[in-house]
């Protein structure tokens, strides 16, 4: 059986460090968003701490069309704060939290297998 991997033309993520994240080229030093939607490209999102996020940094999430959000939650992780999740799941989007380094692994493997998901990662500064 000859394996080959999925072929997608969504946004990847080749590199992170706690300071930045690296998505087709482009490194990022703030906070950003990532999809696989082709219409949504990469973007900042949020602050810089996880003390400073609201309802209102993931509410937009849950009318763009994607299936799942990836919550990277910076170096370690923290859990999102029930009511800043509301939208999304009355929207029926799921939602996993990890630390930003494996939201990162995590969306690569998801998007290359064509899911519609996003990830929302916190950089520390």
């Amino acid at each position: 059986m000859k394996l080959q991997p999925d072929k997608s033309n969504a946004p990847m993520i080749h590199a992170y460090d706690p300071a930045w994240i690296e998505v087709n080229g482009i490194r990022y030093e703030r906070s950003l968003s990532v999809s696989s939607l082709p219409e949504i490209h990469p973007s900042a999102w949020a602050g810089a701490q996880f003390e400073t996020l609201t309802q209102n940094d993931f509410s937009p999430w849950a009318h763009v069309g994607v299936e799942l959000i990836l919550f990277g939650s910076g170096k370690k992780l923290r859990f999102a704060k029930p009511h800043w999740l509301q939208d999304l799941i009355g929207r029926g989007i799921g939602v996993e939290t990890m630390d930003t380094a494996a939201a990162c692994r995590t969306y690569n493997i998801l998007a290359s297998e064509g899911r519609k998901v996003a990830a929302l990662l916190l950089i520390e500064s």
